[in-house]
């Protein structure tokens, strides 16, 4: 006995091993709450236990005597005792168990438990004279002692052959007996039965073999044995469950007699369609029954039988789950051996009236309409089981059940019932697929289909939840189907990428996803659920490639994988960027690419990954430094580089505890925690890595690089513009050089510099423009030229900093120079209409940049250096405009003085003028603007007379640049372009009359310069020419005579015939031009003093003429000393400035470019000011600041201008009055006693009238001004008459 007691106790688990197997059985936890074995199944009915009170359980303690006694007692009686007591407690404890206590019963099975792990043979000992010593045994005592005793079999390591009987037959006995306890009562004697399995399959199995076979058909308790043997896994020892499926395969054979037996195959229906207590879970000996059903017809050798049986079998119910399994499960077993006569059933069957109307919606009347609602699904799933039991048979039969599945997929009422079947369908039929090795040979045409309904499935989950497994078993079917024949095409793969990536990287934020979930009775977990849907879809990825191991393969991959990478949402960022770095991960530790074929665009990945380095995220960052690195090595691998290879950071495996803690998902999915040591790694490297990939990168692929961040500087993200904005400097600032394609590039950074905000981004996009510049001036001149037509804001800082660095300013303007000359003038076609293109466009842009470019304080330099060039290519362009004669269109919403900027005509103008004025050449500009002379450019008849009066201005000036200008006129007048002649011959011929000309070019040769102008085929050119000849330059005796005219002429100033009188003084200034320098002083005051007798004449051409003619004699003297014409200078300036309100515009006009050259001679102050003041301003304090210069110029003539502006009085102009009037008031403003002293009464009483007068005036300001100086003056008149 001591023997039998010595073997070492079973753990928990061994124990339970039975019980968790059944777990399955719904009629046993009815009456027992999840059979432990420990307490609920102990419990006696409630109304038993109403009727005993609660009593404190009796404690026994398990122990040797310890007398003295017994320890003199010989050892083998001392064994005995011992082994009696505790068989005796063993005993009283099994009697107990007949106690309605709960405590009690609580107490009592936790002691057989301990003696059952010390001594499980004693309490088996026990358990067998209790029953044989109890006859009369309750039924819920009897229960309680089948769970005992099946616990205490399982914790046996043997079970001795008589008690294996003994017990056997105790089960057997019971297991069919009908008690109040129903089926809980069978199964626990039946448990009993399975325990002994353990030990003893064999045994079992033969008596139940004769029980099936007998020809009845058996208890239900018999099947339930034989289906926990079937069911359960861990039931058997290693090697024994095949004897046993051997065995009952061999059963089924038997049985096939059975079939054609009219009771047995109606019992077996019956038992096959009794439905359920639970239709969530089947009993053992259901499903068994299914199992056992489709061996025996796999078994039959009659067809006609095997067809009968499963129609039937198909016309029963299929509204529950379980049900409609077992019943494919059953055809699909047949189907192992009868495939044809399978086929045929499942396709009559789904062409059957009730099979159609289920597929379309309907909603049920009734229950017989509920039995044949899913039978679709009944039907798939049968499918899945054939491909599934038919394994190698299979093959040639896998496009037709592919084109049934799909027709039920489609024709189907959708549900997710029919979802699951479907899918689950396809599992089995792929696994069937993958598991036979000749599936290679074969191509299945239907697998194109069969993923269209897997897209669409896909598309229609639900986009905000994820409760099921859909999407991941719908993965995993994709990974399974890209392994077979033929490879899919590029489209469908490409649909196929985007609706997964889609339907897996869109999901919500995992804690949206829970809140989703928050109200179902048993919710998913929903960080486990889309940590497997993520892994299914890395899976499916990882499938691709190793089909299709090539660069090409993972391009394209990886495009689709883009657009989730560059997404708004840090959460869809986070899952693309770790799908990402595991392809990479997966690709860099398995090798699978072929290192002779180099990488496609790889530059475009090192820049995605590169920029999400910078991601806010830090779970999204760790993943991109993580994908960085597996890509370096993945890449060195590619180029051979070992030598690289093993100075690569090698990325290094997570540490385990932080994967675990790692769920996937967005900004939410993955909970913040300290960086860990693997982070702290892969963070330190994370710019250089990438710069260390960059070195490895060919021209191309660093190209990529940068489109990528150029096209990431459009998003709307501000980490992301920044990060691009970083990465596109330092990719040029290493690599710029070798770049090619440089022009789309500047372009598309135009493009985008419209959207950045970020003002760092924006200074390092500009600055990689800079950079770019060193290498590709003309590339990106050039393509900046194509957005130039109109200059943004935008624009203009690609300009600017195109020409940062100041030889690159200089280099710049030397090209738009370049492209400025290239005018081409439209040809037409055999038709007579022009050509289509616009060639000219490009010199257009050229010359509207020239003028931005003028205001840039980057170019400042280079364009005074080189404003003799630029000078004549813009009096170039502007005759070539006016060649083109482009239409001056306003366009809509523009005002009238930004439409005249936008004409080619006007900003060819405006260029001009700002080169004058921001090179320091404003002199000539106000000559120009003064004289009104700009608009002699607008045609081209008086185009060469505008170019001269500029180049005249020029001389008059005395411009720096006159010999610089004749040096590049030289080269101009020999240009091809008669344009380019032209210009240069009227400059030529106006610089004659600067001393500066003979410094650069001797006398000589400007007289041979001239005489080959007579041979140009231009007769424009040919008479400019002979003009220039005509010179006094070289014909000095021209001075005398030309002196000795104009007497006459002056004279000829009294004719009473207005045009006549213009016309000789017109003529006056043409000679005082053409004298230059060798005119006289007495000449010259001659001139004055006839001229200024015509300033207030009251003809509108003559006074205009008049003010020309001096303006023009004071222009030629500046500079010379000439005291005489001084005087009339200073007393000209009152009339002048008075007449800047004259009636006629003409007047106002030359009286403005006198008073100008007259305060140029005089030597005044603030020059510049008092230009613009007479150029553009108006009002009083126009008027004010005139005066205030004239009065502040001159002191001494203070009497002679107030007397002349009180002359002023009588005239009949109303505008010269009112001038006059604010002249004198502002002088008594400033100087009240001097005008006192030398205004007379009748003067005083004048200018009240005339003040009373202005008070009227519509302007407010000057109302205001009159009824001050009103006042004053009525005080003077009001003051005692002053002593003679």
């Amino acid at each position: 006995m001591d023997a039998q007691h010595s073997e070492k106790p079973h753990s928990h688990a061994s124990m339970n091993r039975t019980s968790s197997a059944r777990s399955q059985n719904s009629r046993t936890s009815s009456h027992i709450s999840e059979l432990t074995k420990n307490q609920a199944y102990m419990t006696v009915p409630q109304n038993s236990a109403q009727g005993d009170r609660q009593r404190p359980p009796t404690t026994i303690l398990l122990c040797k005597p310890q007398t003295s006694q017994a320890a003199l007692m010989p050892k083998e009686h001392r064994t005995f005792i011992e082994e009696a007591y505790n068989k005796a407690i063993c005993f009283k404890l099994l009697w107990d168990l007949s106690s309605s206590d709960s405590v009690h019963l609580r107490y009592t099975i936790k002691k057989i438990k301990s003696i059952t792990h010390g001594a499980p043979n004693l309490v088996l000992e026990t358990i067998g004279d209790y029953f044989v010593n109890n006859q009369q045994i309750s039924t819920w005592h009897k229960f309680r002692l089948f769970h005992v005793l099946e616990a205490v079999i399982g914790a046996s390591e043997s079970l001795e052959k008589t008690w294996e009987k003994s017990f056997m037959q105790l089960a057997l006995e019971n297991m069919t007996k009908s008690t109040e306890l129903e089926e809980a009562y069978q199964d626990a004697a039946s448990n009993v039965l399975v325990a002994i399995c353990r030990h003893s399959w064999q045994a079992v199995a033969q008596h139940l073999e004769t029980e099936v076979l007998s020809g009845v058909f058996p208890h239900r308790s018999r099947f339930y044995v034989m289906g926990i043997m079937t069911l359960d896994e861990n039931l058997f020892k290693e090697g024994e469950k095949a004897g046993w499926e051997e065995q009952l395969t061999k059963m089924a054979i038997k049985s096939v007699p059975f079939l054609n037996t009219e009771a047995w195959s109606k019992e077996l229906l019956g038992a096959l369609t009794r439905p359920d207590q639970t239709q969530q879970e089947q009993p053992p000996e259901k499903a068994f029954l299914f199992i056992y059903y489709g061996l025996i017809l796999q078994a039959s050798e009659n067809g006609t039988t095997v067809r009968t049986h499963l129609k039937t079998l198909l016309e029963t119910s299929h509204q529950w789950s379980k049900q409609r399994e077992g019943i494919a499960l059953t055809v699909g077993l047949a189907a192992a051996r009868h495939l044809d006569h399978v086929w045929a059933v499942l396709k009559q069957f789904g062409s059957s009236t009730p099979v159609k109307w289920s597929l379309n919606s309907f909603s049920p009347k009734n229950s017989e309409d509920l039995r044949w609602k899913w039978a679709s699904s009944t039907i798939l799933l049968a499918y899945g089981q054939m491909a599934d039991k038919a394994k190698a048979h299979i093959l040639p039969w896998v496009d037709n059940i592919l084109s049934r599945m799909v027709y039920f997929f489609h024709y189907s009422s959708w549900d997710e019932i029919l979802k699951q079947s479907f899918l689950t369908a396809i599992l089995m039929l792929v696994g069937a697929i993958s598991r036979n090795e000749g599936a290679q040979s074969y191509e299945f045409s239907q697998v194109s289909k069969l993923l269209e309904c897997l897209m669409l499935l896909m598309e229609k989950e639900p986009q905000d939840m994820l409760c099921t497994t859909t999407r991941q078993q719908t993965l995993n079917i994709i990974s399974s189907l890209c392994k077979l024949r033929p490879p899919l095409d590029l489209e469908q793969k490409s649909r196929l990428l985007s609706i997964s990536l889609h339907s897996v990287m869109s999901l919500p934020q995992l804690e949206v996803l829970e809140k989703h979930t928050c109200l179902f009775l048993e919710p998913p977990n929903i960080q486990t659920l889309y940590k497997e849907t993520a892994g299914a879809l890395e899976k499916m990825l990882q499938n691709f490639i190793m089909q299709n191991p090539t660069a090409e393969e993972l391009h394209f991959l990886l495009s689709h994988l883009y657009v989730w990478l560059a997404s708004e949402k840090a959460h869809e960022r986070q899952r693309a960027v770790h799908s990402c770095m595991a392809l990479l991960k997966f690709l860099s530790h398995n090798l699978y690419l072929d290192p002779k074929e180099d990488f496609k665009r790889i530059g475009q990945l090192v820049g995605m990954l590169g920029i999400l380095c910078q991601d806010p995220d830090k779970t999204t960052q760790c993943s991109s430094l993580e994908g960085v690195a597996y890509l370096y090595k993945l890449l060195m691998h590619q180029r051979g580089g070992k030598a690289s290879q093993e100075q690569a950071p090698a990325p290094q495996e997570p540490p385990q505890a932080n994967k675990e803690e790692a769920v996937l998902g967005s900004g939410g999915d993955q909970e913040a925690a300290p960086p860990s040591p693997w982070e702290v790694a892969l963070s330190k490297p994370s710019s250089s890595q990438v710069k260390d990939i960059m070195k490895h990168l060919t021209t191309a692929e660093l190209t990529d690089l940068i489109w990528t961040a150029v096209n990431s500087l459009g998003s709307t993200s501000p980490f992301r513009v920044q990060a691009a904005a970083d990465m596109l400097l330092t990719a040029i600032q290493d690599h710029g050089a070798k770049l090619e394609t440089v022009a789309s590039l500047g372009q598309a950074i135009h493009l985008q510099l419209c959207s950045v905000r970020i003002p760092q981004a924006r200074e390092n996009a500009l600055q990689a423009i800079t950079l770019l510049a060193r290498n590709h001036t003309s590339e990106l001149v050039a393509a900046f030229l194509d957005f130039s037509i109109s200059l943004d804001s935008h624009t203009f800082r690609l300009w600017r900093a195109l020409g940062a660095e100041q030889p690159m300013s200089h280099r710049v303007l030397a090209m738009l120079l370049g492209w400025l000359q290239k005018r081409p003038l439209p040809t037409r076609t055999s038709g007579g209409s022009p050509q289509p293109k616009k060639a000219y466009l490009h010199s257009l842009a050229a010359m509207n940049t020239l003028h931005e470019l003028q205001f840039a304080c980057e170019f400042k330099q280079a364009m005074q250096e080189a404003f003799p060039e630029l000078l004549l290519a813009l009096l170039s362009q502007t005759h070539y405009l006016l060649q083109l004669n482009l239409p001056e269109e306003p366009q809509p919403g523009k005002g009238a003085q930004e439409t005249a900027l936008l004409g080619p005509q006007s900003m060819s103008l405006e260029a001009l003028k700002s080169l004058l004025s921001t090179t320091r050449h404003w002199q000539d500009f106000a000559h120009m603007e003064l004289q009104g002379a700009w608009d002699l450019f607008a045609t081209t008849h008086t185009y060469p007379q505008g170019v001269g009066l500029l180049a005249r201005a020029m001389v008059q000036n005395q411009c720096r640049q006159i010999k610089a200008l004749t040096l590049q006129l030289l080269p101009n007048l020999r240009s091809r372009e008669e344009r380019d002649r032209k210009a240069a011959i009227i400059i030529f011929t106006e610089f004659l009359y600067s001393p500066t000309l003979l410094e650069v070019l001797p006398k000589e040769a400007a007289l041979s310069v001239l005489v080959r102008s007579l041979r140009d085929p231009s007769p424009e050119i040919r008479v400019l020419g002979l003009q220039g000849l005509g010179n006094i330059l070289f014909h000095p005796e021209k001075g005398s005579l030309l002196r000795g005219q104009l007497p006459p002429f002056l004279k000829g100033f009294f004719q009473s015939s207005e045009p006549v009188v213009v016309r000789i003084m017109g003529t006056v200034s043409e000679v005082l031009h053409r004298l230059g320098a060798h005119s006289t002083e007495t000449l010259g005051l001659r001139i004055a003093i006839n001229t200024r007798a015509f300033f207030d004449d009251e003809r509108d051409g003559v006074r205009a003429a008049a003010m020309a003619l001096f303006g023009e004699l004071v222009a030629s003297v500046t500079g010379q000393k000439f005291g005489g014409l001084r005087t009339q200078v200073r007393q000209s300036m009152v009339p002048l400035l008075l007449h800047l309100k004259d009636r006629c515009p003409a007047v106002v006009t030359q009286a403005k470019f006198s008073f100008y050259r007259c305060s140029v001679l005089l030597q005044w102050r603030l020059p510049h000011t008092l230009f613009c003041t007479l150029a553009w301003e108006k009002g009083l304090s126009a008027r004010h600041f005139l005066w205030s210069c004239l009065m502040s110029h001159s002191q001494d003539e203070f009497s002679t201008h107030l007397a002349q502006a009180l002359s002023y009085l009588h005239r009949r102009h109303h505008h010269l009055k009112i001038w006059a009037a604010l002249f004198i008031g502002y002088t008594i403003c400033y100087y009240p006693r001097a005008v006192s002293q030398t205004v007379s009464d009748v003067d005083i009483k004048l200018l009240v009238c005339t003040f009373e007068d202005l008070k009227k005036n519509p302007e407010p300001s000057i109302q205001y001004f009159a009824s001050r100086q009103a006042s004053f003056l009525q005080k003077v008149v009001a003051r005692p008459a002053r002593p003679q």
